[in-house]
């Protein structure tokens, strides 16, 4: 697919603007909720609805950045390159409620951290439009909060596509990214082994290897009013081709993700800084 085998093509490509700073909080502070729907692993049949409390945090430090997507810690910045450290996680999942993992461990909850490049490919002068590759690789651990185990490591090279200030009125904020996943197979293992003490006639066992793990499609929409922020997403994995895709514990040749969320702020810096994104 293109993603694949036009990777090298894309990241050849040089036309870009130059972005125009516009000035923001150093810092926001805001409290929300969250409401989820989720497989609950990517090739499970089965779904949860979450509805959760979340900090509306966000810092933009020269090196130190906290955003709605993340923490970031920005290890070098060129006016098209950017090379951040990066951060993301996952539920966790009750094997008990699941009916493939039936008599299995439950799976912890997940957080993943790494280096993370961004190459701006093309962007509209005044930034409202971009074009990036991105690049996340990130090491991966499982908690149950009373202890910490490694998982492996995940990539995501993926295309981003932003637009900023459309809609009725202005100020939404849309965006497109696509791609595809690469695990280890230490990852694939955790989600998609089934070790001989856990085989039965209907699930046998099976080792789960490393590299390609389906694909992704993301759509975000997002835009902050004076003192509220709205957010939504929808995103679509297939796992076809994935190298698990012939575990008993997938049940489903694709996944489905959506939600949205609505923050308060109240409270701000009264320092603005230039942000270019």
């Amino acid at each position: 697919m293109f993603f694949r085998h036009g990777l090298i093509a894309v990241l050849l490509a040089s036309v870009a603007g130059t972005s125009i700073a516009e000035e923001k909080p150093l810092w926001e502070l805001g409290f929300g909720f969250f409401t989820l729907t989720s497989p609950d692993y990517r090739g499970s049949d089965e779904s949860r609805g979450y509805l959760l409390p979340f900090p509306y945090i966000v810092y933009r430090g020269d090196i130190i950045r906290i955003s709605r997507s993340g923490i970031y810690g920005r290890l070098f910045e060129t006016d098209r390159v950017n090379l951040d450290l990066s951060a993301d996680g996952s539920v966790p999942t009750d094997s008990s409620k699941n009916s493939a993992r039936q008599g299995m461990p439950d799976l912890d909850a997940t957080f993943e951290v790494g280096p993370a490049l961004e190459v701006c490919l093309w962007q509209t002068c005044n930034g409202d439009r971009k074009l990036q590759f991105r690049l996340p690789v990130r090491a991966v651990f499982s908690t149950d909060f009373g202890s910490i185990e490694s998982r492996g490591g995940s990539a995501h090279p993926h295309l981003n596509f932003d637009i900023k200030n459309i809609g009725p009125g202005g100020g939404w904020n849309f965006g497109v990214a696509a791609g595809p996943l690469y695990a280890t197979d230490r990852f694939h293992d955790y989600y998609y082994e089934v070790a001989p003490l856990y085989a039965t006639g209907a699930r046998p066992a099976y080792d789960a290897r490393g590299g390609y793990s389906g694909s992704r499609l993301t759509l975000a929409l997002s835009k902050r009013f004076a003192r509220i922020w709205f957010g939504a997403f929808a995103r679509y994995d297939t796992l076809a081709g994935a190298k698990f895709e012939n575990s008993p514990l997938v049940r489903s040749d694709h996944a489905f993700m959506a939600g949205f969320s609505v923050a308060w702020i109240f409270a701000e810096s009264e320092l603005f800084v230039d942000v270019k994104d």
